[in-house]
């Protein structure tokens, strides 16, 4: 198990990476995480979700996601209140104060532990992760993704720290220390990651934790931007903003404080033709060539947020203005006519008025979508692929003439079934997640710009990706004692 000093010290992506490299030597890995919380999900084939980061390692094992990877899901759609997702299927939504009760807690570890059962007799070995910091005393009766977890698993952890936020030494000693004596037992190694410099000038650091904590170091990872890996924290789009590039397609996706899935957009991150970056910021909108409103857990509530700060006037105008819209998902649903929501599942309000982009009503409910698709979109004759998560269900509801174009539905999924709404080249919306993958769809995108763009630009996403796991395999390789590793899990 890697576990973490604290969150968003690297677990998911050293657990890829470990993946990988068990690949590569011959065995058989799956990546397994109790309890994720996160609003990046993924369907497996079975047409069940799962968080992102698990799907990302099982690819980066080279195998095909299921449930039993990530049993427990849990997807904010509110500060105070989450989608609980077992096994792959919602059980309804509970607050934080529900949810974390003693009562009831028994039955979620069964679960839990079943999963990883059913999943280390197919695999092995089984690279877990915990979740936040291990240490977390005050939720230690109520544990299911961390020590508690690894104890079922008898599995030894290794400890992740990340000495860019600073105070490293002792996030590693007091999260050593906050644990009882036998549970320090199951520490058998440190990775200290996102290391600045040069490395040798941690020496003496290295010395102290091993001599203050009594447990090995076993690498130093250093701070990398040169790998690209799915993240499962939204939180790192802050960052990623270069506004308006003269020689690139400038393609902003719009910053929704419930965004999901926003792995939608990482293909187009490494597009050499394209200038992509995520914001909020009205002047910025208005810079962007293509405006994609992304995937939300709360349309109705992110909608509104569009309203009062002005965003949903800047992107109609923008259309206004000969910019290219589209939807996505929730983005999708906020682009219609209006948004019902009769039986309260996203909250208080039962309606509310959508930026009447396209003529479509979404009535939200209890049955959620989640699948694996193929589908083909207007005339392209390319088989694409993607996969749909989403509660409600949109209704195009005048297929005639609307703001003096012909109204027709976006793609036929799995030859037979309609998908989304097409109002022009420059706006439409789909259901469709991980369509910006598929190239057919970029270069259509695209095509109106192929005046200021290189045209014989070919990009392999999928090859793209295997290529980055065989990177972050190689660093690790070089930077932690892999040798030690195999050792502590007798292999």
């Amino acid at each position: 198990m890697f576990a973490g000093t604290g969150s968003d010290v690297g677990k998911s992506i050293i657990a890829a990476g470990f993946c990988r490299i068990f690949k590569q030597d011959g065995y058989k890995p799956a990546p397994f995480k109790a309890q994720n919380m996160a609003l990046n999900s993924f369907a497996t084939p079975e047409g069940l979700e799962i968080g992102r980061a698990q799907a990302t390692q099982a690819e980066a094992a080279g195998i095909e996601c299921c449930t039993d990877m990530n049993p427990l899901l849990l997807k904010p759609s509110t500060d105070l209140n989450s989608q609980v997702i077992l096994n792959g299927k919602s059980i309804g939504n509970q607050s934080a104060w529900q949810y974390f009760r003693k009562e009831g807690r028994e039955f979620l570890r069964e679960e839990v532990c079943k999963a990883f059962d059913r999943l280390s007799k197919r695999f092995n070995p089984i690279v877990m992760e915990g979740a936040g910091s291990i240490a977390e005393i005050n939720l230690k009766s109520i544990d299911i993704v961390n020590m508690s977890m690894a104890e079922h698993a008898n599995a030894k952890i290794i400890l992740v720290a990340d000495i860019d936020k600073g105070g490293v030494i002792a996030s590693i000693y007091g999260t050593i220390m906050l644990l009882e004596e036998k549970e320090r037992e199951r520490i058998a190694g440190v990775i200290i990651n996102k290391f600045r410099g040069d490395v040798r000038l941690f020496e003496d650091g290295k010395k102290i934790i091993e001599e203050k904590c009594g447990i090995p170091v076993l690498g130093i990872v250093p701070y990398f931007n040169n790998i690209f890996i799915e993240e499962e924290d939204s939180v790192i789009l802050e960052k990623k903003n270069s506004i308006a590039s003269s020689n690139k397609i400038n393609i902003a996706v719009i910053l929704l404080k419930h965004l999901s899935n926003f792995t939608d957009f990482q293909a187009l991150e490494q597009d050499e033709r394209i200038n992509l970056f995520y914001t909020k910021d009205n002047k910025e909108i208005e810079k962007a060539d293509i405006i994609i409103i992304p995937g939300t857990k709360n349309t109705i509530s992110d909608l509104k947020f569009l309203r009062e700060n002005g965003i949903a006037h800047t992107i109609i105008k923008s259309y206004k203005e000969g910019k290219t819209i589209i939807g996505i998902c929730g983005g999708y649903q906020i682009m219609g006519n209006e948004v019902c929501d009769p039986n309260g599942i996203e909250g208080d309000d039962q309606f509310l008025p959508g930026l009447s982009l396209l003529p479509i009503k979404t009535i939200m409910n209890n049955d959620k979508c989640t699948r694996q698709v193929k589908f083909k979109f207007l005339d392209c004759k390319d088989e694409c692929t993607g996969y749909e998560i989403h509660n409600g269900n949109s209704e195009i509801i005048d297929k005639q003439f609307f703001d003096n174009h012909k109204v027709s539905n976006f793609a036929i999924i799995n030859g037979k079934e309609l998908d989304g709404c097409f109002l022009n080249s420059r706006c439409m919306g789909t259901y469709i997640h991980g369509i910006l993958d598929n190239k057919a769809f970029i270069d259509y995108l695209l095509s109106p710009f192929k005046e200021r763009i290189n045209n014989d630009v070919s990009f392999d996403y999928s090859k793209f990706k295997q290529e980055q796991y065989d990177k972050l395999a190689l660093l690790l390789r070089n930077n932690i004692d892999i040798e030690k590793i195999y050792k502590i899990i007798g292999l």
